[in-house]
């Protein structure tokens, strides 16, 4: 982060003197973006386990990597303006608010993880024990019933996808945050918007990939368990539960990370 603030200082010392810095400024935040998101993080790692324990394919699991960037910038920049130009707030309060939204996204982790992690173990056991999946009623009885196996479906893949959105992006990178704050404080606040949603930018790119890169290997392991038969359905839930309790693990593991540091500091 230190090194990252250096090389800040020369395009926005030049972009408030001369105007022509600003595509050396983004450039910086894409760079940055791309790099510090192939790096340790949850988002990443959430986004990939999730397409690894869903049936999501491709196209979805990089929609879900710039959903997630993007909320990310939106979320620092709302800190960034809420605190300082509406409260008048330091840049210690809004590292504070940033904590607090940390610990939210935290916590929606290892929920997700927990509803995942509950929802495949159900698969899971119902193809050991071979059971089939319910079918819906005919639709020409006269009983009443709550709306069929696909609204239902759809509905929980909307809130699925929210849930994982925010949890990967809800907590915002701290890049963006010195980046905005650097430049609120130059008078360029306009100019570190711009930044930090050009590093977004790069942030899905990385985790894009990474995404691509779970869809692919479970596709392989697919393959390579023989298909969709019994023995493939029964490896391929197997995996989809050691992934969705890895979201789980996570998540309770950035809790208490964060809680041990807080106790400690």
């Amino acid at each position: 982060q230190p090194s990252f603030y250096r090389t800040l200082e020369g395009p926005i010392s030049a972009l408030k003197s001369a105007g022509a810095a600003l595509p050396l400024l983004l450039g910086i935040g894409f760079a940055y973006g791309v790099f510090h998101a192939a790096g340790p993080g949850h988002g990443k790692a959430v986004i990939a386990a999730y397409v690894v324990a869903s049936e999501r394919a491709l196209l979805r699991g990089v929609a879900l990597s710039f959903a997630a960037a993007l909320l990310q910038a939106v979320v620092a920049c709302l800190i960034v303006i809420v605190a300082a130009l509406i409260l008048h707030a330091t840049a210690a309060t809004m590292q504070g608010m940033a904590r607090m939204v940390e610990i939210a996204g935290f916590a929606a982790v290892a929920l997700l993880g927990a509803t995942l992690t509950w929802r495949k173990s159900g698969k899971l056991m119902s193809l050991l024990s071979g059971r089939s999946i319910p079918v819906p009623h005919d639709a020409a009885c006269d009983h009443i019933h709550v709306p069929g196996p696909e609204v239902v479906e759809r509905l929980r893949g909307w809130r699925e996808t929210a849930a994982v959105v925010a949890a990967a992006g809800i907590r915002p990178c701290t890049g963006a945050i010195v980046v905005l704050v650097f430049t609120l404080s130059q008078g360029l606040l306009p100019a570190g918007i711009a930044a930090t949603f050009t590093m977004a930018i790069g942030t899905a790119l990385t985790t894009g990939s990474i995404a691509a890169i779970a869809v692919f290997a479970k596709r392989l392991a697919l393959r390579m368990a023989g298909g969709r038969g019994a023995t493939g359905e029964v490896i391929l839930a197997a995996v989809e539960l050691l992934a969705a309790a890895f979201v789980l693990v996570l998540g309770i593991g950035l809790l208490a990370g964060f809680w041990t540091f807080s106790a400690r500091t």
